[in-house]
């Protein structure tokens, strides 16, 4: 288990982790989400004893990373995946990181093979793609066998087929009862990759829920088809509602029910086709969630260059 207390982090007068509170438990995979300069990465960092808290703590099954023992073999990690000597071979990273903590060479073969890269491990990292850094890099967290696994950002430059596999990969993990933390910017992955879903901003604690439980407390829509649409925006606006038209397909409602909306089409005249409610994405909670913690955000206006 992660556990993560009171954790505060300053650097100079930036403060980049405010008091943070939360836990991340075994089984499960846990997706750790917040806009650019929320903390997340600081946070990890200090979790894996990188960087130092101005206060609070951040321990791994109850130790500070720095009181462990094996810590390769206890927590295995992926932060950045270009953080590898440019000239070495994948197979002399992973020997070298091997031989540091009485890890036998079987080993990386096997962790090799696992990631996908056995075909490249004599080629030099600093060729590497992206996707194939991230590879290596995930065959590094595997070396030493961990009970607990935290990843920054894991499918940059992976292809689809790659994400698929890290995704089908994070899930083995939870379910052979250990711990997996991921930090991620893209919604859509987390959505089907987690279960679990701590958010943060400005570095502060937001919210943590499974994704069913974050999405069914947000606000959805509800699509519409009808026989005369432009009848029935008039009258749906004219109750407060917010209406998007989706070209010919319908209309998008918020503000208001299903029930709501099939009553006042009923009082309209107005005949319905569909009448779907539609809960929330991901996306559309975390951009709600996040709306005030934003470091860096569009006015909306466009610039002609």
């Amino acid at each position: 288990m992660i556990k993560v207390e009171h954790l505060t982090k300053r650097y100079g007068d930036t403060l980049a982790v405010d008091d943070l509170d939360f836990e991340v438990h075994p089984g499960v995979v846990t997706g750790f989400l917040g806009p650019n300069g929320s903390g997340k990465s600081t946070t990890m960092r200090i979790i894996l004893g990188l960087d130092h808290p101005t206060k609070g703590r951040a321990t791994v099954k109850g130790k500070r990373y720095g009181e462990l023992r094996d810590p390769l073999h206890e927590v295995g990690a992926l932060l950045d995946a270009k953080a590898i000597h440019p000239g070495r071979s994948a197979r002399h990273h992973l020997r070298a990181l091997a031989t540091s903590n009485q890890i036998p060479f079987s080993r990386v073969e096997e962790v090799l093979g696992f990631a996908g890269i056995d075909s490249v491990a004599d080629k030099k990292v600093g060729n590497f793609s992206l996707g194939m850094s991230q590879r290596l890099g995930i065959a590094g967290a595997l070396l030493g066998d961990p009970e607990i696994l935290l990843f920054d950002e894991p499918v940059n430059g992976l292809d689809p087929e790659g994400i698929r596999w890290i995704r089908e990969f994070f899930r083995s993990l939870a379910n052979e009862g250990r711990t997996v933390f991921v930090s991620s910017h893209l919604m859509s992955e987390m959505a089907v990759s987690a279960d679990q879903i701590i958010v943060i901003g400005r570095g502060k604690f937001i919210t943590q829920g499974s994704i069913d439980s974050l999405t069914a407390t947000a606000k959805g829509s509800v699509f519409v088809r009808a026989a005369d649409h432009p009848k029935l925006l008039d009258t749906l606006r004219s109750h407060g509602a917010v209406v998007s038209e989706l070209n010919d397909e319908g209309l998008s409602v918020s503000e208001l029910t299903s029930d709501q909306i099939g009553r006042m089409a009923f009082d309209a005249g107005v005949v319905l086709y569909e009448l779907t409610p539609q809960r929330a994405s991901l996306e559309e909670v975390f951009m709600h969630l996040t709306a005030d913690a934003v470091e860096y955000g569009s006015s909306g206006v466009r610039h002609e260059q």
